[in-house]
């Protein structure tokens, strides 16, 4: 068989290989066994063609639009889908129309499968929420997105919402093996001869991503010479020839979690903050900016006093990055995430900003202490703005008197730790206290 008879269009083959193989029930279903494994809610939902208002969110490739191509076979009812890239309010109403005729004469349900609903804005979401809510249409959406960011509060809250996780190299070479293995829909039909560290090759390049390991086993399928009897095979350096790396796409849920992963690294982890920020950047294409101003945050929330040095150290790594760019700047802002990281750690900046807003919210207004408040001018006196001690004229450079208002006189806001630095303030606050209590 040569190539140009393989892609004839009057032929079934002349469809690609990843949309030949993909699966029409559960059971060719590579995956997720943790939602529709054996007796799981939705596998019995589907089977039974019992499926409710779903929300299907997982990443690119893990299967979504697959499995609600296997939901369309099994239900008797209609099954329209839309993507929301292109479809309008006007298509949705169409279709709400079609499905509310199909019910009240026919007694037949509609399901509507939105595939990236995330596309689709708050004005076109809810024009769906009515027909959810009345049992007009049955819905089914997809999402690569947090569908908690992107999804109307009020159509979540009416859907199930089923996460599928991201497939591995294990998926994409038990997809390639059935391919090979298939002799009507698959490549069984050619004399292929396959070696397993070339598909191990394609599994682990592609990832979780079945569609681009069965486009590259197909490529290296139709373009390798075959041998003197006929047969093909497929090497490892033909492996390599048929897929290359990939970009990673960094959506905004995917950037978030990066995000929210590095700052929750620099509390604990000097290899991990240091791989989240390079990964992001580097592989991710995010701007360093974005990490060097989280840092900077944490210098504060979750070191604090504890090493002030982490402060600057990230404020002047901003200020290389400004003057001498990327990539050479990554040295200087990684110094600075390594030094935050094995710095000392207090949360008590935090703290205390978080009880004083509490305070305040009930608090109303704050009266400020007659002898704090300013004096000059001619006459101040007279109001009673007097008897401020100045603390540089008592030992220590400190004496007790009140700076709060009234109504929060005793309060405390600022605890310091025994962390670092911030050890050497709490024996201070600690002197503070006895010698007020002394007096």
């Amino acid at each position: 068989m040569d190539l140009f008879s393989y892609q004839d269009a009057e032929t079934p083959r002349a469809r690609l290989l990843a949309d030949r193989m993909r699966p029409e029930t559960l059971d060719e279903y590579i995956g997720q066994e943790h939602i529709v494994g054996e007796d799981k809610l939705l596998r019995r939902a589907i089977e039974g063609d019992q499926v409710s208002s779903i929300l299907l969110y997982g990443p690119p490739g893990c299967g979504k639009t697959t499995l609600a191509n296997i939901i369309s076979k099994r239900t008797a009812g209609e099954f329209v889908k839309l993507n929301a890239v292109d479809a309008s309010v006007k298509d949705v109403r169409e279709v709400i129309e079609q499905a509310r005729l199909s019910k009240t004469m026919y007694g037949k349900k509609t399901i509507l499968f939105l595939d990236e609903v995330h596309r689709f804005n708050t004005a076109r979401q809810d024009a769906l929420l009515p027909a959810v809510e009345q049992g007009i249409i049955i819905f089914i959406g997809a999402t690569t997105e947090n569908p908690f960011h992107h999804v109307n509060g009020a159509l979540l809250s009416r859907s199930t919402l089923f996460q599928l996780e991201p497939l591995g190299p294990q998926h994409a070479l038990e997809s390639m093996k059935r391919a090979l293995a298939d002799k009507g829909r698959g490549l069984g039909f050619m004399e292929l001869h396959c070696d397993e560290e070339a598909l191990a090759h394609i599994a682990n390049m592609a990832g979780g991503d079945i569609r681009r390991a069965l486009n590259a086993l197909e490529l290296a399928a139709v373009t390798t010479p075959s041998e003197p009897d006929g047969s093909v095979h497929i090497t490892l350096e033909v492996a390599q020839e048929s897929i290359r790396n990939r970009s990673v796409k960094a959506d905004q849920s995917t950037q978030y979690d990066v995000l929210s992963a590095f700052h929750k690294s620099v509390r604990g982890s000097s290899d991990a903050a240091l791989f989240w920020f390079l990964y992001a950047v580097e592989k991710l294409g995010m701007d360093p900016m974005t990490f060097i101003r989280r840092l900077i945050v944490a210098c504060s929330e979750d070191i604090g006093l504890a090493n002030p040095q982490a402060m600057v150290q990230a404020v002047t790594a901003m200020d290389a990055y400004h003057k001498i760019g990327w990539p050479e700047a990554k040295y200087n802002v990684s110094q600075a995430i390594l030094f935050a990281v094995e710095s000392p750690k207090s949360n008590a900046t935090a703290m205390a900003i978080g009880k004083a807003m509490t305070i305040m919210e009930g608090l109303g207004a704050a009266e400020v202490p007659l002898h704090l408040r300013d004096t000059h001018y001619k006459g101040s006196a007279q109001l009673g703005h007097e008897g401020y001690k100045y603390p540089h004229d008592y030992p220590g450079h400190y004496v007790q008197q009140q700076y709060l208002p009234d109504k929060l006189r005793d309060m405390s806001f600022y605890q310091a730790t025994e962390q670092g630095m911030e050890d050497k303030i709490r024996q201070n606050q600690e002197l503070r206290k006895r010698a007020k209590g002394k007096k």
